[in-house]
Order: structure tokens, then C-alpha cells, then sequence
């Protein structure tokens, strides 16, 4: 049985042409993603029960070329996704790019994407040219932040160094990429510190839900954390489902964190239509004898973090 509440699709890409163009260049697999399409975003979530999708950039995001370029960049971004939004409000909305090479620019750009343009929330990617989300450099963006009870989605990108792997790059690299950085972030007490933060970790968090005891070891090489504190931190993580709907995976996602910490998502266009569908089906199989889960899942959650009627 399909689920039929409506969903609130969490990861949902955005690929601006003039985007695509630039990120090109970096990183080939940018130009596998189709342009965004208005006709074709809808298209493609009515076919997965979505009601609304939350539009967001991949990566390189705004993660590349000279820093004043970058910034621009994010810019002319997020004003294109605040027009989509413009036009669409009852299906659209957005998680606002930031140029987090300049960390001062990133907090400019997240305060007028949030106050001026009315965003739901912003986007990051795991790290800025290896500088992971627990850097002391972000704090100042952490603060803007928390005063305004953002969401913050946590998007994987390449660490810095990485080995040549054809193929394997941001299938297997990236989720470990996201681990990275949700642990860095509660060693260095981000979650603590900013506690209105609303942080939504891409693809079931990596494999951060699974391996929580051994992470509370974290605690062993830095005493500013016991094992009890990294748990709790972990615990205030929201995770998405995008590629992430194996029984095995939902079942040990919804173990950890409970149904109100996990949010549908599809990586849709960067995961084509057949498998974002097929995936979807998974989940509503999963969850079909629960549904109570069902529902926070696919829209209560999101209801409640972004605050607004969707």
C-alpha cells in the first residue's frame, strides 16, 4: 500500500543552469544532473506522493572559484530558488546556499537569505575546502543561526585528499563525509552551545546511527565530551531518508532516533525519477503497518521544524 498523506520531500535539488555551467568545470558529475525544470520538478513529485520540495543545491554548492566569485554565486542562487518559491508557494520552498569558503560572507548571505527572502532554511555542504562544521571559524554562522531557529541540512561533498576511486567518490565517500562532520561538530559542542539549531544530517546520517556506542569512545581523546554527552548530541541530530530506505537501514534510523528525527528526502534530480520512485516504494512497504510513523515521517516532522503550513 502507497502512502498517501503527502510528503515533504527534504532533499531536493535545485541546478540553476548558470549553477551548472560554473560547477561543471569541477566536478564532472554536476553535469549528469538536469537543469532545473519547473514542469518537470513538479512532474516528478507527483509521482512520489511529494507535496512539497525543499530546494537545495548539490555539491560543489557555492564551494569553489575565488571567494568573491563564490559569494556572488550563492547569491544569484538563492534569489533564483526564492522566484521558484515566489511562484509555487504550496510546493515549493528553500534551503538557502552558502558561501562557506568566507565564513564571514556565509553569515551575511544566511541573513538575508532567511530575513530578506524568506527561506525555510539554509544548506551545507559537509566540509569548505576541509574545514569540517565543528571549525571554530563557523561559529559566528552557528549564532545567526540559533538566534533565528534555522534548519541547517548537512549535504556530503569530497574531503579534501581524497584517493582516486572512479566510480566510488560520492556513492561511498560522501556518507562517510557527513559522519565526519556531525561528529566534529559534537566534539566541539555545536549542538550544545547553539541548542535552537534544527540540523538535518543527508542519507541517514552516513553511518553515524550504527556505530553510535563506538562513537561514544569519542570521549577516551577529548575530555570535553563524555560518553553520555556525545550520545545525547547525537540524539538532537534530524536525519533524511534520501537513498537510505533499506528495511535494514530504516529500522536501525528509526531505532536511534525515533520517528520524529527522520525526514523523507529523494536526492532527486541527482537521483533519477525510476530510483527515487522505487525508493520511495521501499519505504512506504516499510512503513506501512505503522502509521503513525508514516506520517511524522513523511510530513509531521517537517511541519513541526520548518513552522509553517505545509
Amino acid at each position: 500500500m502507497t502512502y498517501d498523506g503527502g510528503r515533504v520531500d527534504v532533499h531536493r535539488h535545485l541546478a540553476p543552469p548558470f549553477w551548472k555551467e560554473a560547477a561543471a568545470a569541477l566536478d564532472p558529475h554536476v553535469a549528469q544532473i538536469a537543469s532545473w525544470s519547473e514542469t518537470d520538478a513538479l512532474k516528478a513529485m507527483d509521482a512520489t506522493g511529494v507535496r512539497v520540495s525543499m530546494l537545495s543545491l548539490t555539491s560543489p554548492a557555492a564551494l569553489f572559484g575565488e571567494t568573491r566569485a563564490a559569494t556572488a554565486l550563492a547569491r544569484a542562487v538563492n534569489e533564483f530558488g526564492a522566484e521558484a518559491v515566489a511562484r509555487r508557494p504550496d510546493r515549493f520552498g528553500l534551503l538557502a546556499s552558502l558561501p562557506l569558503l568566507d565564513p564571514e560572507a556565509a553569515v551575511a548571505e544566511a541573513e538575508y537569505a532567511l530575513d530578506v527572502l524568506g527561506a525555510d532554511g539554509v544548506a551545507v555542504l559537509s566540509n569548505a575546502g576541509g574545514r569540517y562544521l565543528g571549525d571554530h571559524a563557523f561559529r559566528p554562522l552557528w549564532e545567526a543561526l540559533d538566534r533565528r531557529g534555522a534548519v541547517v541540512h548537512v549535504h556530503p561533498t569530497s574531503p579534501v585528499g581524497l584517493a582516486d576511486l572512479p566510480g566510488l567518490q560520492g556513492w561511498a565517500e560522501w556518507p562517510f563525509d557527513t559522519t565526519r562532520t556531525a561528529l566534529h561538530m559534537v566534539v566541539n559542542g555545536v549542538l550544545r552551545d547553539f541548542p535552537s539549531l534544527k540540523v538535518i544530517l543527508s542519507h541517514a546520517g552516513g553511518f553515524l546511527p550504527y556505530q553510535v556506542t563506538r562513537f561514544e569512545g569519542l570521549a577516551v581523546t577529548n575530555p570535553a565530551v563524555t560518553p553520555e554527552s556525545v550520545h545525547e548530541d547525537l540524539l538532537k541530530f534530524y536525519f533524511d531518508t534520501a537513498l537510505s530506505t533499506h528495511p535494514a537501514t530504516l529500522r536501525g534510523l528509526l531505532s536511534f532516533a525515533g520517528a520524529g528525527h527522520v525526514l523523507f528526502g529523494t536526492d532527486m534530480p541527482a537521483a533519477p525519477l525510476p530510483m527515487a520512485a522505487a525508493m520511495t516504494a521501499r519505504l512506504d512497504a516499510e512503513l506501512e503497518q505503522t502509521p503513525d510513523v508514516a506520517y511524522d515521517v513523511n510530513l509531521g516532522t517537517a511541519r513541526r521544524i520548518f513552522g509553517r503550513d505545509i
